[in-house]
């Protein structure tokens, strides 16, 4: 959780090398101001409400900027489709593509997290306990998790999966409605950026 203008900065770089995107030059500059880049401008106003939210900065000034940026992550969710809340997820965030990704806000995920499009991350029957994700975990397309399940570090849910119990260990493809081990796997291989 970000607490602090320096944890702030380090999500960013850490969501930026793990989206691939190149630091900002003029030529990038321009590119963008043709060809927007939606979900990098996602990831960056989520950043920037997780850390006007936790640090609180004092000021009327301040919170102007905070209005500013609740307006355009709340415009940034609607225009691609996402339900993600503040305080979810760890640094090096990957969202791949446009799409619906709902998220519960009870929802814990680590760091390093690929996720894509079609993905439900919520609570079951009532209860608000929402899943815990540990850090380098694949999230293919159309993977439903819900209810208070553990998944450990380093594993990759194959997609349309859905995931009600627990997968603890570490390295493993999960897949299958209901979810079921398949095979070890070597999570470098799906997140290359490790």
């Amino acid at each position: 959780m970000i607490q602090s203008k320096n944890d702030y900065i380090q999500y960013l770089e850490a969501d930026r090398v793990a989206l691939g995107r190149s630091n900002r030059t003029l030529f990038v500059s321009l590119y963008r101001l043709f060809y927007p880049d939606y979900i990098w401008d996602f990831q960056r106003s989520l950043r920037k409400m997780e850390y006007l939210t936790n640090v609180k900065p004092k000021g009327i000034i301040n919170k102007l900027i905070n209005l500013y940026y609740k307006r355009r992550f709340r415009e940034l969710s609607l225009r691609l489709g996402f339900t993600i809340p503040i305080n979810v997820f760890g640094k090096g965030l990957s969202i791949v593509h446009y799409g619906t990704i709902v998220v519960n806000s009870n929802a814990r995920i680590g760091t390093n997290c690929r996720i894509h499009v079609d993905t439900n991350i919520g609570a079951s029957g009532g209860s608000n306990k929402a899943p815990t994700i540990g850090d380098n975990v694949y999230i293919a397309p159309g993977v439903k998790i819900f209810g208070d399940v553990v998944i450990g570090s380093n594993n990759a849910i194959g997609a349309n999966s859905v995931v009600n119990k627990s997968f603890e260990a570490s390295g493993l493809l999960i897949a299958g409605i209901p979810a079921r081990i398949i095979k070890p796997i070597e999570i470098k291989e799906l997140i290359r950026h490790l």
